[in-house]
């Protein structure tokens, strides 16, 4: 229902804003406007079919690393984290196997695969819910890890830029926002963590979570250190470690693929053919947010949000690039394919901005958070839940953080 009104009132608002325009001397807006809807929807399916390749790719890979143990062995490198942070699970719970799966495989942007896992978790969790209407601290928890979106992989950021490259031979490397959103969602994953914990005095400072937590902060705060003092290396060490931290995956997982005997080629195909059907659905969605939007920015209404937000900023800040990536954050815990369209929008005609600050900047703001009311709305939907408590307000806060995280991250990369 959110992204009925959101998209019905992208296009209001356009109206609208043309109707105040036509009257104040610029007759041609609508024909503007109108072009522009179609542009946008030649635009959505060029960028749709070009993704097919991608995701073909990728979930093929995926899959050979699904069926090589690839999920089994994340979670039990996790199980003794997850002991200590859902002290109200029973050891023996079911429910710990299947959280630490869906983690695992939002981590390594298996969508297909964590949905079901989440669902599962949620189940089983309300099984040891003592009030079946009232959200559990564990449910609460497990929702706030998995709306904060930790992601070792971004799949569909990488896909869509190296398609959108590839379509108007622009050179690059699509993969160089692979470090910026595994540190943002890392940042909004521990914001995320320690709101819900200081609620539910959670321990933090327990050996075995200090043990997990303490040595991934100190390495994420190295890399930052070392990046913000090697300005002019950042682009040549994100090339070289987005690269051969990815192809060590794919590497990684054949090896398991080999370990445990599978088929590889036949596991390849089978994920291919699922990368495929994700891209064919996602085209009606991303057509029809490209349209709106494209309605909504060609109107004028998205300029005037920005030079707004950007006067409001401005009193406080001498550097406002920022500004125009904004529409991007705002839109993403809303709708998923909302934010997908307005980074899409950001990067310009021909994806000439792709490169640049912003087009970075949305492409990294676009992977550091998660679509939040959908994620809470689903799950908790699934067991019956009607009263969230601080659900929402804890994701909104991991968000927040996600959003000043990679805003941040963005300056020491790009800036």
């Amino acid at each position: 229902m959110t992204l009925n009104y959101i998209w019905v009132g992208f296009f209001i608002v356009a109206f609208l804003v043309a109707i105040f325009k036509t009257l104040t001397g610029n007759p041609e807006i609508f024909s503007l406007i109108v072009n522009s809807i179609f542009e946008r929807a030649e635009l959505g399916f060029k960028l749709s079919i070009g993704l097919t390749g991608i995701m073909a790719l990728w979930l093929g890979i995926m899959r050979i690393g699904e069926k090589g143990g690839a999920i089994n062995i994340l979670s039990k490198l996790f199980t003794p984290l997850f002991g200590k942070l859902f002290p109200e699970i029973s050891t023996n719970s079911k429910a710990h196997g299947a959280m630490i799966m869906n983690i695992s495989a939002n981590m390594l942007g298996l969508d297909n695969a964590a949905t079901p896992l989440g669902l599962k978790a949620m189940k089983e969790l309300q099984q040891e819910n003592t009030d079946k209407n009232i959200a559990s601290n564990a449910q609460i928890l497990f929702l706030v890890l998995n709306t904060s979106g930790l992601t070792l992989i971004p799949t569909s950021i990488i896909a869509l830029r190296a398609t959108a490259m590839a379509e108007n031979n622009i050179t690059g490397n699509p993969a160089d926002v692979f470090l910026p959103i595994l540190i943002a969602t890392y940042c909004s994953t521990i914001a995320g963590l320690i709101f819900v914990s200081i609620l539910q005095k959670i321990n933090l400072f327990q050996k075995t979570i200090l043990t997990y937590l303490g040595s991934a902060t100190i390495a994420i705060g190295i890399l930052i250190w070392y990046l913000f003092n090697h300005k002019n290396q950042i682009e040549i060490i994100s090339s070289v470690a987005s690269g051969s931290i990815m192809f060590s995956f794919i590497i990684g997982f054949i090896l398991l693929g080999l370990r445990k005997k599978i088929n590889i080629y036949e596991e390849f195909i089978e994920g291919a053919k699922e990368g495929f059907n994700v891209s064919i659905r996602i085209i009606p969605y991303l057509i029809a947010m490209l349209c709106a939007i494209g309605a909504f920015t060609t109107s004028g209404a998205m300029e005037f949000i920005i030079n707004g937000m950007g006067s409001f900023f401005g009193l406080f800040l001498e550097n406002t690039q920022f500004v125009e990536a904004l529409p991007t954050a705002i839109m993403k815990p809303l709708s998923g394919s909302g934010a997908r369209g307005m980074m899409v929008e950001s990067w310009g005609e021909n994806a000439s901005q792709i490169n640049s600050f912003v087009g970075k900047l949305t492409s990294t703001l676009q992977g550091s958070t998660e679509t939040t009311f959908y994620v809470l709305a689903v799950y908790f939907g699934s067991v019956g839940i009607r009263n969230t408590r601080y659900a929402v307000v804890a994701g909104l806060f991991a968000d927040f953080i996600g959003i000043i995280s990679a805003i941040a991250i963005a300056y020491v990369f790009w800036g």
